[in-house]
């Protein structure tokens, strides 16, 4: 029997905003411009000198796409001292590295030179292609176009980000709609060899939301679209399930290779109703395979150089920590 490998990382999520100015129908990670609508800068300190302390080596980055198009947004922002969300960002991910986690951003649509600005101060990035058909649910989401979106990934591969892209089941689209997504995902990697990770993403639906009573995918087909996905993208994509939002037990033997970034302090704020599995129940979710930690920015990459090399000392020392860890 073939020795199989999963992995996983130990992150914390840091949502920096929740103000976006898509308005997808099955989303409750977005809110209006209101108090509280920013993660202060205490607060993203906070989290990261408790999440380095607690061996956590990657600091997801998210915020609401384009909050700046949203009104009176500025009116929050400035305060801290910055005149865009990028420029808090930017910010942020400096402190991250300071304390010793690396930074991974998943920001929505960016442009090719705000990537390359944010590349310096990222071991990898990341952007839900989600589905290549024109669904219902993203009718007021002029970020969520298809070549909008396979567009950025160019820009990305032409950058050398290691990046992470995904599906999103049960949306809307058929499962010729996944394959159509899975074959563009693999002419972009084909290209520019950056895909590291694909996540096969189940949609949860959301009490208030537009699709709060939509059918959810079953594990059969969840299962066929990894075993699709498996069929269709090279070897060197790893394919990676939210362990916390299914049957992810029953879904390893299909062809999944990793559990993604998980956390022992921070909540999965766009599904907060689904709790992190503990380290021991990655454990038997992986079943027989071997559960491995990984860092955000995969060895393949560390090895071809694709970071800034200022954090090289950084990924040095965290790729020697979760060699350790991992025995």
């Amino acid at each position: 029997m073939q020795h199989r490998v999963i992995t996983f990382s130990k992150n914390v999520f840091l949502p920096l905003t929740t103000v976006c100015r898509n308005r997808c129908g099955y989303c409750c990670f977005r809110t209006p411009v209101m108090e509280g609508c920013l993660l202060k800068k205490e607060e993203v300190e906070t989290t990261l000198h408790h999440g380095a302390a607690m061996g956590c080596t990657e600091a997801l980055f998210t915020f609401g796409e384009r909050p700046e198009e949203e009104p009176g947004f500025g009116k929050y922002l400035e305060p801290l001292g910055y005149s865009t969300i990028l420029d808090y960002c930017e910010a942020m991910c400096r402190k991250s590295i300071g304390y010793g986690v690396l930074p991974h951003t998943n920001a929505g649509i960016l442009t090719f030179e705000e990537m390359e600005r944010l590349r310096a101060v990222n071991a990898s990035m990341g952007l839900m292609l989600e589905t290549t058909a024109r669904i219902p649910a993203h009718a007021t989401s002029k970020g969520k176009e298809p070549e909008v979106r396979l567009a950025m990934m160019e820009d990305a591969g032409r950058l050398k980000i290691p990046f992470t892209t995904g599906l999103l089941l049960g949306i809307g689209e058929t499962m010729a709609d996944r394959e159509e997504s899975l074959y563009a995902i693999r002419d972009l990697h084909r290209r520019h060899k950056h895909i590291q990770e694909i996540i096969i993403q189940n949609f949860c639906p959301k009490p208030g939301t537009p699709m709060a009573n939509q059918p959810v995918p079953t594990t059969v087909e969840i299962c066929a679209t990894i075993r699709l996905a498996r069929e269709i993208l090279p070897r060197d994509i790893a394919i990676q399930i939210p362990p916390n939002l299914l049957d992810a037990a029953s879904l390893i033997p299909c062809g999944v290779d990793d559990l993604g970034g998980v956390s022992p302090l921070t909540i999965d704020y766009v599904n907060p109703e689904h709790p992190w599995p503990a380290f021991e129940e990655l454990k038997m979710i992986a079943g027989e395979a071997e559960l491995k930690e990984r860092l955000c920015i995969y060895p393949q990459y560390i090895e071809r150089g694709w970071y800034h090399p200022d954090l090289q000392p950084l990924i040095n020392r965290l790729e020697q920590t979760v060699k350790v860890r991992s025995g």
